[in-house]
């Protein structure tokens, strides 16, 4: 692929579908297996979105600057290859500096590897972009799987424990603290479960879609069309 392949780049419009039009979680709906398990908190939501993105960013960039010296036939495979590698590099950071989340997160995170997500951004956009456009789509791109992952967070902790950011001191530090927001709650048994993941999702992906349709009528409400009437001449200048 030469340089002449590629196409210009709108660079707000690739912003605007990583963060809502080709959202990952909300439009593509891909990654649900960690979206939906790990979603249980905030911190949890939080250090898989970012570890994640981090995954993303590192893995589009490559591909881009590796993607006219790869062979199209094995192109998948060493996509898979890329991503392995970042994505072992996410682990053993983790390890090393934030081990106690990193067992609370467990296999979720060598999980990034087969998140579908990751794989579709390099296939289709970074082996047919520059590399600042892919970086740019994979800011984006995770910006909204985090984003939605942290807003599932919420939701679920919320309902389930009545707190946010549970077990912050797992990956701010020892200054972070819990904050309460019912007190003496027994919980809602439901958010903390899966079942309550899915529904949860189901919520936003309604939410979503209530937003777009009503910004695609207010778009339709915006268009005037002005036809003229066929029975109406117009009119004919007089001089004196």
């Amino acid at each position: 692929m030469s340089n002449s392949d590629l196409v210009t780049t709108d660079y707000s419009k690739v912003i605007h579908d990583g963060l809502w039009n080709n959202n990952p979680a909300l439009a593509q709906v891909l990654g649900l297996c960690p979206l939906l398990a790990v979603s249980g908190t905030v911190i949890n939501s939080l250090a898989l979105g970012v570890a994640t993105m981090m995954v993303l960013i590192a893995s589009n960039l490559a591909v881009s600057l590796l993607r006219l010296y790869i062979p199209n036939e094995i192109r998948i495979p060493v996509f898979v290859l890329i991503i392995a590698g970042f994505v072992t590099i996410v682990e053993l950071l983790m390890h090393a500096y934030l081990y106690n989340l990193y067992t609370v997160l467990g296999i979720f995170v060598p999980l990034i590897v087969t998140n579908c997500a990751i794989i579709g951004r390099a296939e289709g956009f970074a082996s047919k972009h520059s590399p600042l456009p892919s970086l740019v789509d994979g800011i984006s791109m995770g910006l909204g799987f985090t984003g939605v992952l942290v807003a599932l967070g919420v939701m679920r902790e919320v309902l389930a424990q009545g707190t946010l950011f549970a077990d912050a001191s797992l990956m701010l530090g020892d200054w972070a603290t819990t904050i309460t927001l019912i007190e003496n709650y027994d919980g809602f048994l439901l958010a903390a479960l899966p079942p309550g993941a899915f529904i949860g999702l189901g919520f936003l992906l309604a939410f979503k879609n209530v937003i777009d349709q009503y910004m695609r009528k207010r778009r339709t409400s915006q268009v005037v069309v002005d036809i003229p009437d066929a029975n109406t001449e117009p009119a004919l200048s007089q001089s004196d």
